[in-house]
């Protein structure tokens, strides 16, 4: 029997978050569950019209079922774990391997290089200060300037370093970790605001790139996460130069300058301003405090920066198409999408 089969019939199962029951009825019952089972075991193959059945009803194309096997996923790390049940986790791996399959697919189809290597990880993180050394090599490495990173998800994958956006519970922020042992990966929820995705991005990147020196405990890993998030967003110098050195109060106007044009929210600028003692910790505490007002909260937390997302992969693939590496037919299932819509995309010049 077609053990590919079986392995890709459970995935896709398990990606769409569906016991073997709830495929049956999406299948309005046309295969029975000893079928299914019968098919993931490994037992029995579906006829034409089954596999028909089972495509449409995960929503998947029939190539999809016999695609090669071409990644694992490994050292992934989830932040709120906790908040996320094993049936949503499986679901998200599950993704996140069948996007990450086709990105790397049609890298190879191109012989573009995507392993990455580090060279920050020689820096062992034992405080602030590294943090902030880390992210100025950073900054001076990718070229991106002090004027606020325009589109930072092009930019990371860019730099070779994957980004899946997923439709997730808002339970889930975001997840770092390696395919295939070498390719670093960053999952994101796509519902979220973009300075939300834009915050949790580089947080996860802190996880994939910074090496703690293991005294440090798991809360101020997270802690000197959010610090270099919040720094690659708007460094120190910079948030200085605008806000001052000391100050008592902030005025809203002034947050959501800064907000507009680096794209970090402005309840992360009030902890960054805490952070470098600009403004006191009690007065931060009143801030919070102010925030239990729904209209201010409403005001502080209304996403003012542009929507972001990378077309990386899906320009990847139509430079394949474009160029005759690859048929009309394959770039549909690399984007799985019809056709029809491909053709009608390609649009050459």
């Amino acid at each position: 029997m077609n053990s590919l089969f079986s392995t890709r019939l459970k995935q896709a199962r398990i990606m769409q978050g569906l016991s073997m029951d709830s495929l049956c009825e999406k299948a309005n019952n046309a295969l029975s569950k000893q079928s299914i089972s019968k098919y993931e075991a490994g037992k029995m193959m579906p006829d034409s019209k089954s596999l028909i059945i089972l495509a449409n009803a995960l929503g998947v194309n029939i190539d999809y079922f016999f695609r090669p096997l071409a990644v694992s996923i490994e050292n992934v790390e989830f932040r709120k774990k906790s908040k996320l049940g094993a049936k949503q986790i499986d679901s998200i791996k599950e993704v996140v391997k069948d996007k990450l399959e086709r990105y790397f697919e049609i890298e190879s189809i191109i012989d573009i290089q995507s392993e990455f290597n580090s060279v920050y990880s020689n820096v062992l993180i034992q405080g602030e200060n590294d943090v902030f050394a880390i992210v100025a090599c950073i900054k001076n490495d990718w070229k991106l300037g002090e004027d606020g990173i325009n589109n930072l998800i092009e930019i990371l994958e860019e730099n070779k370093i994957k980004v899946i956006e997923i439709d997730a519970p808002n339970s889930f922020d975001g997840l770092s970790g390696f395919a295939n042992g070498k390719n670093p990966i960053i999952v994101l929820n796509k519902n979220f605001d973009s300075e939300r995705k834009r915050f949790t991005a580089l947080h996860e990147l802190g996880h994939l790139l910074l090496n703690f020196d293991s005294s440090i405990n798991e809360k101020q890993i997270e802690s000197y996460c959010n610090l270099f998030a919040s720094e690659m967003l708007i460094s120190k110098d910079v948030f200085i130069q605008k806000i001052g050195l000391n100050r008592r109060d902030i005025s809203l106007q002034e947050l959501q300058d800064i907000q507009e044009q680096f794209g970090i929210s402005i309840d992360a600028l009030m902890y960054k301003a805490k952070g470098l003692n600009i403004i006191t910790e009690s007065r931060f505490k009143t801030f919070c405090i102010k925030k239990n007002q729904p209209k201010f909260k409403e005001i502080v937390e209304q996403s003012r920066y542009k929507q972001e997302q990378s077309n990386r992969f899906v320009r990847l693939v139509y430079r394949a198409l474009a160029s005759e590496i690859i048929s009309i037919s394959k770039a549909g299932v690399l984007l799985n999408t019809p056709i029809n819509a491909v053709r009608n995309q390609l649009n050459l010049v």
